[in-house]
């Protein structure tokens, strides 16, 4: 492609995690390291987002053009092997502020699922990297230990869950030192987590799992050491689906999201007519419809064989909360696209580490069959799709989201946008969105759509938001091509996109 080989470009949701990422390129390290530099950097700086006690995906394409060459590595959350008695476990109620509206989420040690992140970012090093682990985590640590600056966004997201930062004193130190939470412009500074860090590089996460064990035990949670023994990273084959001379990697089952954006793609570029925003609410909502009445058909639709996924409500265990996501392109050809959780965590933090376990199984979009009532051993389904493209003319593309349910809609509108508008990566991921759920449109930014009128007609009861909102998802898209790098961070969830 003609691109600098020590070089590349990288999307995310904090300038610092961004600027990770950035270094470990510059340093001449490959799109998995610097991948990684960049999910241990937003445990510190996006803490409410991700952290070593969660889980996630990556997807992953190592330079070559064939199918093969791309890599889904799941280390999302697995529920506990046993599951206590529901009255005997701590599982305690909070809710979280939006402002407009109030969420209930439940925290404490019953709420944790085995975690997957550090035996995910392992997995990706050892196949992957280039690097040591030292020199990955190097980045983290400081910032941990000298502080990061707290951003609005940041703050934003401290506001809305401020029970769950505030529920114990080890919590308050961190996130309120002075009595009241940190606000934009003061210095979230960690030096616990910092440790953590160091100890997780020299390989001494021993005492970081005995930490977790020990927290369940003495505060009533599920996860037992087995948990943590027998949890396995998963590599899966990414579902490939062909849009014209597009090629498109997804997240395949269990996790749904991948599925669902594909097939709302395939869909909607196949429908008769011509692409109009009524055509496209159109393909979410026949999508969206054929996945609830069976989960199965979206999987048989794009041609994929493997493990299925969920349907709607009452089929299978639904993680669906606070994420994050990065997306780094380097100068050989290799991609990486990574989105993680920690669900917003369960309110205690571990041991001396300084940082909390996620709370999974406390939240009821996960636990559509009612609390306690998830597969023991199983691991937990998703809406979280990392995505990597490979473009008609050879450039290469990597995506993802954060945003709940709205992950699937997003990433849909946002590929659609470049793939088949030919809008550039800033204007497809600026461009306003639809979401459908449960049966409900809403229109984002609705005065920038020409045909709001006919969606309001074509939708009864549709709500029409009058600005952007991160409630839309937080696609963040990295590329490079013959031209070049070229992305976008979105800006609805702080998004920055930086060239090494």
């Amino acid at each position: 492609m003609g691109l600098d080989p020590n070089k590349g470009a990288v999307a995310a949701g904090h300038k610092a995690t961004a600027e990770a990422a950035v270094e470990i390129l510059r340093a001449g390290g490959n799109a998995f390291d610097a991948i990684i530099a960049g999910l241990w950097a937003a445990c510190v700086c996006e803490p409410v987002l991700a952290a070593p006690g969660g889980g996630g995906f990556l997807m992953a394409h190592d330079g070559g053009k064939n199918a093969e060459s791309a890599r889904l590595f799941d280390f999302f959350c697995n529920a506990p092997r046993v599951r206590r008695d529901p009255g005997a476990i701590e599982f305690v109620e909070v809710f979280a502020d939006f402002g407009a509206t109030r969420q209930a989420f439940h925290i404490g040690a019953g709420a944790a699922a085995a975690p997957g992140f550090m035996p995910g970012i392992e997995a990706v090093h050892g196949e992957l990297a280039s690097l040591p682990m030292t020199d990955l985590i190097g980045p983290a640590v400081l910032l941990a230990k000298g502080g990061v600056t707290v951003t609005p966004f940041q703050a934003y997201l401290f506001d809305v869950v401020t029970p769950i930062l505030t529920w114990t004193p080890q919590a308050r130190a961190i996130f309120a030192p002075g009595g009241d939470l940190l606000r934009a412009g003061e210095r979230l500074t960690n030096p616990a987590l910092g440790e953590a860090l160091t100890m997780i590089a020299q390989g001494r996460q021993a005492p970081i799992a005995q930490a977790m064990v020990e927290e369940c035990k003495t505060y009533r949670g599920h996860l037992r050491a087995a948990d943590l023994d027998r949890y396995r990273v998963v590599e899966r084959r990414p579902v490939e689906l062909a849009i014209g001379d597009v090629t498109i990697w997804l997240n395949p089952p269990p996790a749904v999201g991948g599925m669902l954006a594909g097939a709302m793609l395939a869909d909607y570029a196949a429908a008769p007519g011509p692409r109009s925003a009524v055509n496209c609410a159109r393909a979410i909502a026949r999508i969206d419809g054929a996945w609830r009445r069976d989960g199965a058909a979206i999987a048989k639709m794009l041609g994929h064989c493997g493990e299925q996924p969920a349907g709607g409500p009452g089929t299978g265990n639904l993680a669906v909360r606070g994420t994050t996501h990065i997306s780094v392109i380097d100068g050989e050809g290799r991609a990486a696209s990574a989105t993680v959780t920690n669900g917003e965590g369960n309110g205690r933090i571990l041991g001396d580490f300084g940082f909390m376990l996620n709370n999974m199984l406390g939240e009821a979009d996960l636990n559509p069959d009612g609390f306690h009532n998830w597969r023991p051993g199983a691991r937990l389904s998703s809406m979280m799709a990392p995505t990597l493209a490979r473009l008609a003319d050879g450039t290469l593309v990597a995506l993802g989201s954060g945003g709940s349910n709205r992950i699937r809609t997003a990433i849909f509108q946002v590929l659609a946008a470049r793939l088949l508008d030919g809008k550039s990566p800033a204007e497809a991921v600026a461009a306003p969105r639809l979401h459908l759920e449960e049966g409900r449109l809403d229109i984002e930014a609705a005065g920038e759509w020409e045909e709001v009128d006919a969606l309001l007609e074509s939708f009864p009861g549709a709500k029409a938001w009058p600005e952007r909102s991160l409630y839309f998802g937080g696609v963040h898209w990295a590329e490079a091509g013959p031209g070049g790098y070229a992305g976008a961070g979105d800006p609805r969830r702080d998004g920055v996109f930086l060239i090494a």
